[in-house]
């Protein structure tokens, strides 16, 4: 497969650039600790693993989801309504809070070095055509800004819920992901979350 390829088709179905991603962190902060805090914690580092981390991720990715929950393209009956209230600049405002703050890891529960959910992350699957998510993700799962969201720590929960959400297509705003966990099994699909909670 040609990780060149995907990384340039990842990049046009993002469709934001850096110079979009700019927001007043300050301004960001107010929205955090009032409107997010309950869900996500003022520092976004949600403690709900049913909830993701937000802490460290890549401004432009937190812009282009809060955009696609308001537009209906990533349906979820609280993120929907929640950012239909919120202005571009206030979306701009929350990537850049969000993103600066310092996320806190997480641990593995079973699948530490030499775990199917290494090998998954590592090396894919080859048998079925599932690519290895660190060469998008990142080794150590902070991905590539702009392209492809952090990963690192994030709850092994949430991470089982989009996988499988994406494999179903009930989450269709990420097309290669919907072909990936398409072809991934619920044992593989909770070994490799559990290791990506673990990534620091």
């Amino acid at each position: 497969m040609n990780f060149r390829l995907i990384a340039v088709f990842a990049a046009g179905l993002l469709g934001v650039s850096g110079a979009h991603a700019a927001g007043d962190a300050a301004k960001g902060a107010t929205i955090a600790t009032t409107v997010c805090v309950a869900c996500h914690a003022a520092d976004g580092n949600s403690v709900m693993a049913a909830n993701p981390k937000l802490a460290g991720q890549h401004p432009e990715y937190i812009m282009k989801q809060l955009k696609e929950f308001k537009a209906g393209k990533r349906a979820n009956p609280v993120m929907g309504p929640m950012a239909s209230t919120l202005s571009d600049e206030d979306v701009a405002n929350l990537a850049a809070y969000f993103g600066a703050q310092a996320p806190k890891g997480g641990s593995a529960k079973t699948n530490g070095p030499g775990s199917l959910g290494e090998k998954v992350y590592k090396g894919g699957v080859a048998g079925k055509g599932v690519p290895a998510c660190a060469a998008c993700h990142g080794a150590n799962g902070a991905g590539i800004p702009v392209q492809f969201p952090r990963v690192a720590g994030q709850h092994a929960e949430y991470v089982t819920n989009q996988l499988k959400a994406f494999r179903s297509g009930e989450r269709a705003n990420g097309p290669m992901m919907n072909t990936i966990a398409g072809k991934m099994s619920d044992q593989e699909i909770a070994a490799v979350a559990d290791y990506i909670q673990g990534l620091k």
